[in-house]
């Protein structure tokens, strides 16, 4: 599987189609950014993604982490998202919904 690397001048439309494209080839996808700007456009692509995929029946969810790569000779922290498909199952579990567009998170 390839990493989809997002930059600051990533359209947020590109980035959500191939995240779909991953998702639907490989069944998970992996983005990565580095930069406030370039978590900016994979946030939005993300959504777009979600919102594309929630269209063929397949929910998404995408949960960050923190990652290090080097740019420039230098160790950088870059912020990546795990996406991965739940079944409405799994989302019931949770205590989430796929019927609306917003679902309410459970209380902690």
């Amino acid at each position: 599987m390839e990493l989809i690397q997002v930059y600051a001048s990533s359209p947020p439309s590109a980035i959500a189609r191939a995240i779909t494209g991953v998702v639907l080839e490989y069944h998970q996808a992996e983005v990565l950014a580095v930069g406030a700007d370039a978590v900016d456009q994979a946030v939005q692509a993300l959504a777009l993604a979600t919102n594309y995929l929630r269209r063929d029946g397949i929910f998404v969810m995408f949960v960050p982490a923190f990652s290090k790569v080097t740019v420039e000779n230098k160790v950088r922290t870059a912020i990546k998202f795990v996406v991965k498909p739940y079944t409405n199952s799994e989302l019931s579990f949770r205590g989430l919904s796929t019927n609306s567009s917003s679902a309410e998170l459970p209380r902690v």
